[in-house]
């Protein structure tokens, strides 16, 4: 993405593996709250043009009993705090673009933490869109540009994160 950007960018990484958008992880350490993460990252990042956020495999998890309504309701809290007013005046205002990650599927060596996550996974990206929709924020279907490795169905390989950056600093920029 920063590559893609330019050099009159600067871009802030805040990715966490295991992170969620509103639950304790308990497979993972302390603080994986997603929202938890937001309110720092706007508290020590100032001023934010454009955030994007992108959350939601960790929440697929079977552990989480996951549903389309339960995951979408974590993503509004977090524009809930993107959004809210004394964020934006702080960073005058941020811009936001929420980004829904591409559907796990069931395979390799951590198929059994997202079980049932292929019937959940495919219908978030039309509930992302009427969020952000209803919200006022942009919004980038990843599962359109990419998909998850084959190799366990959860993460991005490298060609993959390259064609999201890509796509993410294209989106922003027309932000």
């Amino acid at each position: 993405m920063a590559e893609h950007l330019g050099p009159y960018w600067h871009l802030v990484e805040e990715g966490l593996p295991g992170r969620t958008t509103e639950h304790a992880n308990p497979a993972m350490w302390p603080d994986m709250n997603g929202q938890r993460g937001l309110r720092a990252a706007f508290a020590s990042h100032q001023p934010l043009d454009a955030i994007t956020i992108m959350l939601d495999t960790n929440d697929l998890k079977t552990r989480f009993a996951p549903s389309v309504a339960g995951i979408t309701a974590g993503v509004a809290g977090l524009l809930d705090i993107a959004l809210n007013p004394d964020t934006q005046a702080r960073h005058g205002p941020c811009r936001v673009l929420l980004i829904c990650p591409p559907p796990v599927v069931e395979t390799g060596p951590i198929k059994g933490d997202f079980f049932g996550a292929e019937a959940i996974g495919p219908q978030l990206a039309a509930s992302y869109a009427a969020l952000a929709e209803a919200r006022g924020t942009a919004f980038l279907d990843a599962g359109q540009i990419i998909a998850a490795s084959p190799i366990d169905g959860a993460h991005l390989d490298a060609a993959a994160h390259r064609r999201l950056g890509k796509a993410v600093a294209e989106t922003v920029r027309a932000l």
